[in-house]
């Protein structure tokens, strides 16, 4: 497999799983600085522009709930989620849909309001409702959606490493950890696994 991704991005989590999974695979980084993005060699592998792409036997996968569930399917020893109960996987589902759907694209207005406005007073203002949103999501999870010690109890899934890819981003949308005990609490332990050791040293690795 060939896994496309640049840092600082939710690419991290579906990088997390590979290495939770003992995948082996390439990894190719994407320039954002030099815009290869939207560059006609990466727009041929993933015309969204977008990463992370994970390129499969059977074609290019895109989206981080679809790659984090296909990594957790086609390594099921990893026991990264409850393949075996489709109650429990929906849950699943539902959870990263939501980190998708409505956390991330409320931490992207705060530096890509250029997507849904064109007035800079408008963009101004998705930036400045940014720590209100965001932080609302987040109050919701902490009271509502986050058993612990882990999104789902016990079990260690492929929720955890895309909360904690998000949660990376907290004070840069100007939210305090110790708003959010239990999810604070699940970051610092995220940070303590070998697998997100790896994820992270990577990661920094490429700049």
């Amino acid at each position: 497999m060939k896994f496309y991704t640049a840092p600082h991005t939710c690419a991290l989590a579906s990088r997390i799983a590979l290495e939770e999974a003992g995948a082996t695979y390439e990894t190719v980084r994407v320039n954002f600085g030099a815009n290869e993005q939207r560059g006609s060699a990466y727009l041929a592998v993933n015309p969204k522009g977008r990463v992370p792409s994970l390129v499969t036997a059977r074609g290019v996968l895109t989206e981080t709930p679809a790659m984090l569930l296909y990594i957790a399917q086609i390594f099921p020893a990893a026991k990264l989620a409850p393949l075996d109960d489709a109650w429990a996987l929906a849950q699943v589902q539902a959870f990263n849909s939501y980190l998708c759907s409505t956390v991330h694209v409320a931490h992207a207005h705060r530096m890509r309001g250029y997507r849904w406005a064109d007035d800079p007073a408008a963009i101004e203002a998705m930036k400045k409702k940014v720590p209100q949103s965001v932080g609302e999501c987040f109050d919701l999870i902490e009271r509502e959606m986050f058993e612990g010690p882990f999104v789902f109890g016990d079990a260690y899934t492929i929720s955890d490493p895309y909360l904690f890819t998000i949660a990376q981003w907290w004070e840069l949308d100007g939210l305090e950890a110790s708003r959010f005990p239990k999810l604070a609490a699940h970051r610092e332990r995220m940070r303590e696994r070998p697998a997100v050791k790896r994820a992270l040293a990577m990661e920094a690795g490429e700049g």
